[in-house]
């Protein structure tokens, strides 16, 4: 969803009937997926050899996916089919042929990665070839060239695409990863010697060093040479969906990263701070608004003014841009990233900080006075409590709940002692909990982020507690949880 909120064309969900998780993603998708600005696609081989495309397996769950496109890949490396494949290069060209016209026949629009092919054209320029010609004679859209090792430089390879453009009539694609450091610039080369679709990974992620980072290639793209990839004004919710993303994957993000890093338009004082006072662009190579980044004149966690300009609209909570009222809220949330926060993938906790800011109260439905949770082991099961004490529209309650962790038997006994109040948050549900460290030098004394996920069946909302105790930050998540759970549902705040 968020790769798709930044607009991209193409979204490659995984390979359904390899494996349970990707199965079931599929089936998933089919009912839950929808999407704004993407096409939905699957991925998969080419059929086994000597079994005909109708009758194998795997191709049967591509064609049952769901999704509108395929990508398969296919071997354009001669040794490669001699060696992994244990077939004929004939018969290699002729599962690309059957594969590709069987699934265009069942409807589906099918993308062709020719799998080492920049080794294979090394090793076999002619055969590299005659599989690109047989993909696209057999109707594949387009045929993207991977350089699967990730060893290819930037000249090397744009000499190779364009003799390839020069041979054949297909469109082509590039597929890069970085091995050598240059899965950005191979594409951009790539791009430059005439492919017209690029595969790459959000902030670059993949195996061994990574894929090429999109982020990157298309704003190089935008803003280097003008060329619109994105809707309108999209690439201005890049450094938002980048953090986002890394948030959901827990990888962290690079502050090196270009364009969308904290660190990518940060000035130190010093021999930079006069000129940048004078003019931001002696020191920047682009504006940092155009990515929704911000310019910082000392490397730090901050949020950005534009950031938060960008993501209150996205909330639709209306700033009427009071300048005061913004510098406040980025002086809060700098103060608040410091101590370990981060808004960028708990949008409910930055909404409620955005109302407490502009009413000048937090809203509230109920206070949390105090809680203890306990777990035991005994006679091999583990049992976990939680009696937690809360002040809601007057009252004074003390509730207790059980679970399979001290979380969960939080999150019941907060419910149960609210329900009779707020029968609202019975359709509330806890769809996901994550825990990161921030200070590893700390070992387990370190501060604890967690990130809590939860749905109404309409909509899902991510909330943020951070303490050096882990119950008391989730405790912070959850009651952020509730209290935006409320809103949603209409309740008006005591």
């Amino acid at each position: 969803r968020h790769l798709d909120d930044l607009g991209v064309g193409f979204i490659e969900g995984g390979w359904p009937g390899a494996n349970p998780k990707d199965t079931e993603f599929f089936a998933r998708a089919k009912k839950e997926l929808v999407l704004k600005n993407a096409t939905f696609v699957a991925f998969g081989a080419t059929r086994r050899p000597n079994v005909k495309a109708a009758d194998d397996v795997l191709l049967g769950a591509l064609r049952d996916s769901g999704a509108p496109v395929v990508t398969l890949v296919a071997k354009a490396f001669d040794r490669h089919v001699d060696l992994a494949l244990k077939t004929s290069l004939d018969e290699n060209l002729e599962m690309i042929r059957d594969s590709v016209s069987h699934l265009i026949a069942e409807g589906q629009r099918v993308f062709l990665d020719a799998e080492h092919f920049f080794d294979g054209y090394r090793n076999n320029r002619a055969y590299a070839l005659e599989v690109v010609r047989v993909a696209a004679e057999a109707g594949a859209d387009v045929i993207a060239l991977c350089d699967t090792n990730g060893g290819m430089l930037p000249d090397e390879l744009s000499q190779v695409v364009h003799d390839v453009l020069t041979a054949s009539s297909a469109r082509l694609g590039i597929h890069c990863h970085n091995d050598t450091g240059c899965a950005v610039a191979n594409s951009m080369a790539a791009i430059a010697a005439g492919a017209t679709h690029v595969q790459g990974t959000l902030n670059g992620y993949g195996e061994r060093t990574g894929n090429a980072d999109l982020v990157t290639i298309i704003a190089n793209l935008e803003l280097k040479k003008n060329q619109l990839v994105l809707p309108k004004n999209a690439l201005r919710e890049a450094f938002r969906i980048s953090h986002a993303v890394a948030e959901v994957t827990n990888v962290s993000s690079s502050a090196r990263q270009p364009y969308v890093g904290v660190s990518a338009f940060a000035h130190k004082a010093g021999l930079h701070a006069s000129a940048i006072k004078v003019d931001p662009s002696l020191y920047q190579h682009e504006d940092p608004e155009s990515v929704g980044n911000d310019m910082r004149m000392l490397v730090s966690d901050m949020a950005g003014r534009a950031s938060i300009e960008l993501k209150s609209q996205e909330l639709g909570v209306d700033l009427g841009g009071d300048k005061q009222l913004i510098g406040r809220i980025v002086d809060r949330v700098k103060e608040m990233e410091s101590r370990g926060f981060t808004f960028e993938a708990a949008d409910a906790s930055f909404e409620l900080l955005l109302h407490e800011e502009l009413a000048g109260k937090r809203p509230t439905f109920f206070t949390i006075d105090h809680w203890l949770t306990t777990t035991e082991r005994s006679e091999g099961s583990i049992v976990t409590k939680a009696e937690v004490t809360i002040t809601a529209q007057g009252k004074e309650i003390t509730c207790s709940g059980s679970g399979n962790g001290p979380v969960n038997a939080f999150d019941r006994a907060l419910r149960d002692g609210l329900n009779a109040l707020y029968p609202e948050l019975a359709v509330l549900e806890l769809t996901d909990y994550k825990v990161r460290i921030l200070e590893g030098r700390l070992g387990t004394g370190a501060i604890t982020r967690v990130l809590v996920e939860t749905s109404d069946g309409k909509g899902e909302w991510s909330t943020v507690g951070v303490h050096e105790n882990v119950i008391a930050a989730s405790a912070m998540a959850l009651e952020d949880a509730l209290t935006f759970g409320l809103l949603r549902q209409g309740r008006k705040p005591e």
